[in-house]
């Protein structure tokens, strides 16, 4: 094993050794090359004041060499923000203005300790990088049976884990009983990952403030009993809650820093926040017991790991769509903006809630499952086969929607304009009428 990594390794031991066996075989071994050429090129961005012929960019003069085809598309910046690498940490500017806008948007981890935010190539790579220092082959990754399809590719079919669902929903709210249930079953000792995404891709759905803590309970309860547990709380679209009674703070309040044994991981992104998806910026923050300040060893150390696999894979994300979020986040009236699309998304929902209240005959063929936030909603099919229905939606009437299992059927409230979206379902509805015939 690399010096490096061993240093990494004892500096997470010297705070709490748990964390430590939570690693993967590669989360054990990956470090970030602190020496050689990235310290190297440091020390001489210091110190070499007359000559520097350590990174491989060109210069003329101390500018980033350009096209001036390339840089007449970017108005407002200069060669350097725009063109020369960033670090694969991320650009310190913005992992600290996502950090303060994790703290505006919620209050209750004032005063929790958490590390400063790892950039990330967008959510998808956020999650990736959690596998990578997280799962080794057979290892339990525990999700509920309604989800995002890329959670199968990233953590079945490229880290070869051992998936497990849940019930994720009983009557018109979660199953945290089920969840609850399932994660009573964790032995002392065992390691499991547990994935939550709220709001809930593919159904739209927050769970209340009561059930937000059951599942947070549910959590603490395994990891004081001594399970390794690694909660991985995927906050995609966090902020676009539409309820009275949802969660409006992330799962991760309830839960980082409070056990040894229970590592908390909170995944987000601007890909959705900041309406910028294209742009790839997520990010990922690390919280567990025993690492109870701020410059703890443990969240140097993490932070490190997951540079070292940001480094390893992609070098270092892209420089100016992080200048760009980080004008954005440091914008007098980003947080006005962000509500005036917030607005939007809510009356696109409250428009779908309409249709189906206004439409009780759609219940023949299809019911909504619940949801409350976030871009989707699901129907249930009660008889037909949903990806039936959909090629037969886009054959006959040029609508799209997405399928999933032989029931299910996800719209994106979140691409329909308010007036397109009762006309839509009044289309889904005639689409089952065709083939019930």
């Amino acid at each position: 094993m690399n010096e490096l990594a061993e240093i990494l390794n004892e500096q997470i031991c010297s705070v709490n050794p748990v964390a430590f066996e939570m690693l993967s075989d590669l989360g054990k071994r990956i470090y970030f090359p602190s020496k050689g050429i990235l310290s190297q090129a440091a020390e001489a961005k210091q110190l070499a004041s007359n000559f520097n012929a350590t990174i491989g960019t060109a210069l003329e003069g101390k500018t980033a060499m350009n096209l001036p085809c390339v840089m007449e598309s970017l108005p407002g910046f200069n060669p350097n923000d725009a063109l020369l690498y960033a670090p694969s940490y991320g650009q310190k500017p913005l992992r600290d203005a996502w950090k303060a806008k994790i703290l505006h948007d919620n209050p209750s981890l004032q005063g929790v300790p958490f590390s400063l935010p790892v950039v990330a190539n967008g959510l998808t790579h956020a999650l990736s990088l959690v596998g990578d220092l997280f799962v080794n082959p057979g290892d339990t990754v525990l999700m509920p049976n309604l989800n995002w399809d890329n959670y199968l590719l990233n953590f079945e079919d490229r880290l070869q884990a051992k998936l497990e669902f849940f019930q994720f929903f009983e009557g018109e709210g979660m199953n945290t009983k089920g969840f609850a249930a399932r994660m009573a079953k964790v032995a002392a000792g065992e390691k499991i990952l547990v994935v939550l995404n709220f709001p809930n891709n593919p159904t739209g759905y927050t769970p209340s403030e009561k059930e937000g803590q059951e599942l947070a309970d549910a959590l603490l309860a395994a990891a004081e009993r001594g399970a390794k547990v690694i909660a991985l709380v995927d906050d995609a679209y966090f902020g676009l809650f539409y309820a009275e009674d949802s969660m409006k703070e992330s799962l991760f309040t309830k839960i980082a820093s409070k056990s040894k044994n229970l590592m908390a991981i909170k995944a987000d992104a601007a890909t959705k926040e900041c309406y910028v998806w294209g742009l790839r910026v997520g990010f990922l923050s690390f919280a567990i017991g025993g690492a109870d300040t701020e410059d703890s060893p443990f969240f140097r150390a993490m932070e490190a790991k997951t540079a070292g696999v940001v480094r390893a894979l992609v070098s270092n994300c892209s420089a100016l769509s992080q200048k760009i979020v980080t004008k954005a986040l440091t914008n007098p009236d980003f947080y006005n903006q962000r509500q005036h699309c917030s607005d939007v998304m809510r009356g696109r929902y409250e428009r779908t809630k309409a249709a189906f209240a206004a439409h009780p005959e759609y219940a023949e063929y299809f019911q909504p499952y619940p949801f409350n936030s976030g871009y989707f909603m699901c129907v249930h099919f009660k008889t037909l086969d949903a990806n039936t229905v959909r090629l037969h939606l886009l054959e006959k009437y040029g609508a799209g929607g997405i399928s999933f299992g032989k029931e299910n059927y996800r719209v994106a409230f979140s691409s329909l304009n308010e007036d397109q979206i009762e006309p839509f379902f009044e289309t889904v509805y005639k689409a089952c009428q065709d083939l019930a015939k």
